[in-house]
């Protein structure tokens, strides 16, 4: 009796017919093609990551701002002139005697309209913004939001001094270097994060 054949199972065949297409057989098209891992694995190997780091502003030598200098150019919170009527602080008055120079306060359409939205309760602060010694900035973004406002300003323009009392605001402003921000402390007010060479009061 002859030996009877025995059929191969059809993962034999598979992977028989797998072995005979390889990657490079001319029958195939060029973008049936594909690269093998290996391949794959040294490209990736000697294409160094991408990183995408944000400029660095030119007035920045370190984290010393050589654009900050007399007179200072304060921006002015909501809350910072709010305190400062609670505290009975002339606010030209307590600013220069904070940085033993002239200063001059800027007042954005942000901070004007938080103010107004707030109601009668605080006509005192809105007629004190009112003097013409304030100057004032106009926005041209969408929404009312100060914080969001004056991180956007000071992000751009370095010559700004930050004058708030809101915890949040002054731990974003702290994130961007080279803003001193100016505070209400012991019923005076204060700063941080100015250079020495100003003769900013040492805390």
């Amino acid at each position: 009796m002859g030996r009877a054949k025995k059929t191969r199972g059809f993962r034999q065949q598979f992977a028989q017919m797998k072995r005979m297409i390889s990657l490079n057989d001319p029958r195939l098209k060029a973008k049936d093609r594909q690269t093998s891992k290996k391949s794959k694995n040294k490209l990736e190997a000697e294409e160094p990551p991408k990183r995408e780091v944000a400029q660095r502003s030119t007035a920045l030598f370190f984290d010393y701002n050589t654009q900050l200098g007399p007179p200072f150019h304060i921006l002015i919170d909501t809350n910072f002139i709010n305190f400062s009527i609670q505290n009975k602080l002339d606010i030209f008055q307590s600013m220069m005697d904070c940085l033993y120079a002239k200063c001059t306060p800027y007042i954005t359409d942000c901070v004007m309209g938080e103010l107004e939205k707030l109601g009668s309760k605080y006509r005192i602060a809105l007629k004190i913004i009112k003097d013409p010694r304030f100057e004032r900035l106009p926005c041209f973004h969408k929404g009312t939001y100060a914080d969001d406002c004056l991180v956007q300003r000071v992000t751009q323009h370095k010559c700004y001094i930050v004058a708030t009392c809101d915890k949040d605001l002054k731990r974003r402003i702290r994130k961007i270097p080279g803003v001193p921000i100016m505070y209400i402390a012991q019923h005076k007010f204060s700063i941080e994060r100015m250079p020495d060479a100003y003769g900013a009061p040492r805390n």
